[in-house]
């Protein structure tokens, strides 16, 4: 199944990933000016980043209620909130109310994620294709885009704040494109499963260290060029969106080799790949070099994520597939809130150099957790009826 094709029976999830893309590379991209206009060291920035994740957590309980109520318009009414809610944090220069709104921003960006994974699981099953790795790679390429566009704003001399509003007319413009039917399937009659507990654990990990690993690039690359290394700000930019770039192909890549190779083999090679280029990234001497380092743990890290999520999919029932998939997302998406938490103390107390290798022993804990999941794979229906 080709690419091209793949995205044209994915079109409409393919369009929400491309609105999250646009606003996190902005948001990386963003990072020095914003943590400047903040006051914060490292360690209180990336706490700072915790309000996400309390948002996020949110997101958890309500999108499986939300989508359930909004049906076919749930894509739309999450844009919707994303694009308003980072029209916040660009702009306040106070740490707590910084932290409130990036609450917001977490809540509305975990709605969105959960809704969206969940249509292309759903298409998945439609459609018995793998849709996963392409519709993640055009966050990638949405990601690289808006980075690469921060660039140049910067240098420019433009703040933060006209930019996300910019980014958000281009998310509303977006909104009639992604309406879709919902198609809500019930247990089989004498259906006696219990609750998916291991698989949604499991891929879950995965998902969360593949997102973790990602995060940590997003928001501290940038910093990594200009302060580790000496480099500008467009070169800072180049950072986060050299992760996008190679993410993006890596995606694209990984929706041919998911139709040949099972994923959990897939997972192994991309878990090794990525931790090298994390190495590479955090011994690096020239910005060059770094580069180089996010460029491959970002082809590796790509298939990680959406593996995960596709995995999760298969292995509970059709009738849990939506909610199994929001726990397991959620899971994972909470990387992206937790990481630069964690990377701002490491960072604080060791320096990012120590904290990027940190983030290289950090992928190859996947590998364990894929061997369970081709455990839960083998065994069927025992990986479904798992206790709890």
């Amino acid at each position: 199944m080709s690419i091209r094709s793949a995205l044209i029976l994915s079109r409409r999830p393919a369009t929400a990933f491309v609105v999250v893309g646009v606003f996190w590379g902005c948001f990386a991209a963003h990072v020095p000016v914003i943590k400047a206009q903040l006051g914060a060291s490292d360690a209180l920035f990336g706490t700072l980043l915790l309000g996400s994740a309390t948002g996020l957590v949110s997101a958890m309980w309500l999108a499986p209620r939300l989508d359930r109520w909004l049906g076919a318009r749930s894509m739309q009414a999450a844009i919707a909130a994303l694009a308003f809610a980072w029209l916040l944090p660009s702009q306040i220069t106070h740490p707590l109310v910084f932290a409130a709104s990036m609450a917001l921003v977490g809540l509305a960006s975990g709605l969105l994620d959960v809704v969206m994974n969940a249509r292309v699981s759903e298409l998945e099953a439609k459609h018995q294709r793998p849709l996963m790795n392409a519709n993640h790679a055009m966050f990638s390429v949405a990601y690289a885009c808006a980075a690469l566009i921060v660039g140049v704003t910067r240098e420019a001399g433009l703040p933060p704040a006209p930019v996300f509003a910019g980014f958000a007319v281009f998310a509303l413009c977006l909104i009639p494109f992604v309406r879709m039917d919902v198609t809500y399937v019930a247990a089989e009659e004498g259906y006696q499963g219990r609750y998916p507990l291991w698989p949604i654990l499991l891929c879950g990990g995965i998902v969360l260290i593949a997102f973790m690993s990602e995060a940590t690039v997003e928001a501290w690359s940038a910093l990594h060029v200009e302060r580790t290394l000496a480099g500008g700000a467009a070169e800072g930019a180049l950072g986060p969106a050299m992760l996008g770039l190679t993410m993006a192909f890596g995606r694209f890549s990984g929706q041919a080799v998911a139709e040949r190779l099972r994923e959990v083999k897939v997972v192994f090679g991309a878990s090794i790949l990525s931790a090298s280029g994390a190495v590479i990234a955090a011994l690096a001497p020239t910005p060059v070099i770094a580069y180089l380092g996010f460029g491959i743990l970002g082809l590796g890290v790509s298939v990680i994520g959406p593996m995960g999520l596709a995995l999760v999919g298969k292995l509970v029932p059709p009738h849990l597939r939506t909610e199994a998939i929001s726990r397991a997302a959620v899971i994972g998406f909470s990387g992206f809130f937790f990481a630069p938490t964690l990377m701002g103390l490491m960072s604080q107390a060791f320096g990012l150099r120590i904290a990027f290798l940190v983030v290289a022993l950090l992928l190859l804990a996947t590998l364990p957790l894929a061997l369970l999941v081709a455990r839960q794979k083998a065994h069927g229906a025992a990986g479904v009826t798992a206790p709890s």
